[in-house]
């Protein structure tokens, strides 16, 4: 028996190799809609005319919202409407039971705060429906009484419908009839239950009882599905609704499953299907060349996406879109746009920005499933020194703690960490530690035993604690649905319980979704209980609330003052707000390459822009091909980080000859100079709720031929525009690549050559192992460091170089933002904020924000002007009115233009004028 507790880590990870083995190929251990009872009977239901039908006698409109009930002629169930305009163009629909025999959940914490409204007014009634102003005359909900439709109109155009295609439902939830006669409570519940009688005869599998392989699911809540059918005219191409392992416009679902959204884990996923992954934002975006608009699907139980399209068809283009949840209620928000922009405020305004991250975030991150123990960390660290590649974190997985307990080390191969730390803090650098929400059970250990004491953990359906295996052996799961349950999470991140932690230690949420093992499809039984929930109720929201209380304890430990770093796997709407996400457990493989494009794209379109995939691939090895593409594509992805499988070899960039070396350090190199832009993208999007890695259809939306590109296209913009344009190559053997320079009226200058490009063209680049295609656009001003150094903080006081690449009209714009770096002192107004223009032959920097407060000893040691002309004399004129002659050097073979040594502070007032 003494042996048994050893052996328990040794048999999980046995199962967990054997199962990722299985799973990459097996697709049978997750559920198709077939067998998943609820979409099944959804999916059933054919369009046609819907039973729902609006009682236009019981609507009350006050100046914020209208409300109306809708009654099913089949079954007589009604249903209350509410109705609310809200702020900024966007309108919300709630869909409830009337008299529901129990509350149904809506989703808490996602939304920043109650949206506020704004007046709505009738404009017309009659027995056929009402017509509400959405405030400027154009703009008009159309709510139609039998059967129940609502329209949303400008002008003469239908902008979006829902239910016209009769596809609304609504399981009321009932009693069980097989049961309740035993029971005198529940038979007064069933006085309130109006179901007929001849609705009590459909009762169909799966509606009270439901088995997926060896697993039972006892739904005592009975059936609660509900659906709600969206038609957008005019749309031919939509997006989001991550994650998902595939293109970044949706397919169509007709001949095959819906889009899933039910966060899993999944081990090697497959590629270019709607299988649910790791995460779940129920985010859409229609778009076409007049109008972008969105579907936010407030809804954090299982849920299925159905597409269809009438694309290739003479009629006019239309897409409908189908959402099919398992619980809760409809509480949908239409966010009309009109323009990409719009529509990222309008969500951005529900569910918050991207956080701010530090700055060390945006640099490289190099991780493994697992260094050994601190002397191999040490001696990483000091093979990226001898190899002169920068970075910034190194991590550690599960195998530091001891025996998998979280907010612990291995007290023999991490004996000292803060030793470790403090010599990674010597050189400027940081560590990533990991602690997942799986908690050993183990009476010795004083993690499991303060939850276990509070009543912490999640419950099962009989009311005990709720067990299965994961890394440690037998686990169990805190509740992070408890407020009191995330504050005490936090508290164990401070300095003084998390023994061996320090400053320079950030974390790592993995296997959040939550994965079990043991569980129906590796995840928790919908049947388990949180508080007066079930599981099937909350799913989607697990991961978010981890990564949320992890943050809040990473800014508690510094008392406020310091910004979080977290990584998570799982995330729903709202997680943008608490760190990173990565695409999770990917191959060494060249489409898995490929794919993490449209899937950081996807996420950067629903808010959450700091995406990332572990580069060289999760499981399998990579060729030194593949390696080096991976890290030339990572390296203009927002989250840049090297992770790697237990069992393959080791891959530390320097571990494959010279060459491979020189082109992954080149990589690396071109990552750190761009960190002040980077930088600068983080804050636009933490302001704005802009994505930073962008699709060309959000920045060239009046052009058919951007909308239909396939290719793997990456933009990276600026508040003043569309800066930099990447095409990574992603094919084995490339000798070339076809890239899309758009803009008719645009030219671009590849960042490497200077050489200049006009827009709106198919460009041809050849290629060698050393190229990364990518190209500054005409018309804008890019900040970079040339000095990289071993780290991002030791480059904090280095000078910067602009580089200023001229349009047609001979015009740049561009800014520089400059703070702390890791503080949230910038909310302060300790910053600089600057806009760099160039007009009519002077460059100029102007403060933009005028009432914020920082200084910098950073200056300008470099200005290169792309497609000037020569000038005869260069002037730099200074706040203070002081005049000096600039040196220069012009190559007319390539119309650059160099300014050396103008020396003036980066955040001053100046100006240099080209005579």
């Amino acid at each position: 028996m003494p042996l048994l507790p050893r052996m328990v880590p040794v048999l999980v990870l046995w199962l967990a190799v054997c199962l990722a083995e299985t799973w990459a190929v097996d697709r049978g251990n997750f559920k198709t809609c077939d067998q998943s009872a609820f979409c099944k009977r959804q999916r059933a239901l054919k369009p046609g005319e819907s039973p729902y039908r609006a009682l236009l006698e019981t609507m009350e409109l006050t100046n914020t919202r209208l409300t109306l009930q809708l009654i099913n002629d089949n079954n007589k169930v009604r249903l209350l409407l509410e109705l609310y305009r809200l702020q900024g163009n966007i309108t919300r629909v709630k869909i409830n039971e009337l008299k529901p025999l129990k509350p149904r959940y809506e989703v808490p914490d996602v939304l920043i705060r109650e949206p506020p409204t704004e007046p709505l007014s009738l404009l017309s009634q009659d027995e056929n429906g009402v017509v509400l102003s959405l405030g400027s005359e154009s703009q008009r909900v159309i709510i139609s009484a039998r059967p129940f439709r609502l329209d949303i109109m400008e002008g003469s155009d239908v902008l979006m419908s829902l239910n016209s295609r009769g596809l609304l439902t609504f399981e009321h939830l009932r009693m069980r009839k097989d049961t309740s006669q035993a029971d005198p409570e529940a038979e007064k519940k069933e006085e309130a239950d109006p179901t007929t009688k001849e609705e009590e005869e459909k009762v169909e599998d799966g509606m009270w009882e439901e088995t997926f392989k060896s697993h039972s699911d006892s739904k005592p809540n009975g059936p609660s599905a509900i659906s709600l059918d969206f038609s957008l005219p005019g749309v031919e191409h939509v997006y989001g609704i991550p994650e998902h392992a595939d293109t970044l416009r949706l397919k169509t679902t007709e001949n095959g499953d819906p889009y899933r959204l039910y966060n899993l884990d999944v081990f090697q996923y497959e590629l270019y299907n709607p299988m649910a992954l790791y995460g779940a934002v129920p985010v859409m975006l229609a778009h076409n060349t007049q109008r972008t608009t969105g579907i936010f699907w407030l809804n954090a139980a299982e849920t299925w996406v159905d597409i269809s399209s009438n694309t290739g068809s003479s009629e006019t283009p239309q897409t409908d879109v189908r959402w099919i949840s398992e619980s809760g209620i409809i509480d949908v928000f239409l966010m009309l746009g009109p323009t990409p922009k719009d529509v990222f405020s309008q969500y951005a305004s529900l569910t918050g920005t991207q956080s701010f991250p530090p700055l060390a975030s945006l640099g490289y991150h190099q991780c493994r499933w697992n260094y050994n123990d601190q002397e191999d960390v040490q001696s990483v660290d000091a093979g990226f020194d001898e190899h002169d590649i920068p970075y910034d974190f190194i991590w550690l997985d599960i195998e530091h703690t001891d025996g998998k307990r979280y907010f612990t080390w291995d007290p023999h191969k991490f004996a000292t960490p803060k030793e470790m730390l403090q010599g990674l803090m010597d050189k400027k650098r940081k560590l990533v530690a990991i602690v997942d929400p799986h908690i050993k059970v183990d009476s010795n250990y004083k993690i499991h035993n303060e939850i276990r004491s509070k009543g912490f953990y999640i419950k099962n359906k009989d009311g005990g604690d709720y067990e299965g295996w994961c890394w440690p052996g037998s686990a169990s799961y805190p509740d992070f649905f408890r407020a009191d349950m995330r504050a005490w999470w936090a508290s164990m991140f401070a300095y003084d319980q998390y023994e061996g932690s320090m400053e320079n230690m950030y974390t790592w949420n993995d296997m959040n979704e939550p994965s079990v093992f043991n569980g129906p499809e590796v995840t928790m039984h919908k049947d388990t209980v949180h508080g007066a929930w079930e599981h099937r109720d909350v799913h989607n929201l697990y991961g978010f609330y981890v990564q949320m209380a992890t943050a809040e304890g990473l800014i508690q430990r510094s008392g406020g003052i310091e910004r979080p770093f977290v990584l998570t796997r799982a995330f729903f709407a709202g997680s943008q707000r608490y760190g990173a996400v990565w695409t999770g457990d990917n191959a060494a493989e060249w489409d898995h390459l490929k794919i993490s494009i449209p899937m950081c794209l996807s996420l950067g379109l629903v808010g959450i822009s700091f995406c990332g995939a572990d580069v060289g691939g999760f499981f399998k090895s990579p060729s030194t091909e593949l390696l080096v593409r991976w890290y030339q594509t990572g390296a203009y992805q927002p989250f840049f980080r090297a992770h790697a499988h237990l069992d393959t070899p080791r891959r530390e960039p320097w571990l494959f000859g010279p060459e491979n070396t020189a082109l992954i350090r080149e990589a690396v190199r071109q990552r750190y100079t761009l960190l002040p832009y980077w930088y600068q993208q983080f804050y636009h999007a933490h302001r704005t709720g802009e994505p930073i890695m962008r699709p060309l259809i959000q920045l060239f939306r009046k052009g058919r031929h951007v909308l239909k590109l396939s290719v793997p296209l990456m933009f990276f913009n600026s508040a003043a525009g569309r800066d930099l344009l990447v095409h990574p190559v992603t094919e084995e053997g490339a000798r070339g690549v076809t890239a899309y320079l758009p803009g008719k009226d645009t030219v671009w200058f590849d960042i490497h050559t200077f050489q200049k490009h006009n827009g709106a063209q198919n460009l041809y680049i050849p290629v060698t192992m050393s190229s990364i295609p990518v190209f500054q656009r005409g018309g804008s001003i890019i900040p970079r460091k040339v000095r990289v150094r071993r780290s991002s903080t030791c480059m904090e006081h280095d000078p910067y170089t602009l580089y200023v690449a001229l349009n047609l009209q001979r015009t740049a714009e561009g800014e520089l933002y400059i703070d702390d770096g890791h503080t949230f002192n910038y909310e302060k107004k300790e910053f600089i904020h600057r806009r760099l223009s160039f007009a009519k032959n002077i460059l100029s920097s102007v403060n933009l924000a005028p009432d914020a407060q920082f200084t910098t000893r950073s200056w300008i040691e470099r200005v290169v002007i792309l497609g000037a002309s020569k000038p005869s004399k260069v002037t730099l004129q200074t706040a203070d009115g002081q005049d000096s002659q600039l040196e220069f050097d012009f190559d007319a073979s390539m119309s650059v233009l160099t300014l050396r040594k103008p020396g003036m502070n980066a955040g001053a007032d100046w100006t240099v004028m080209l005579q």
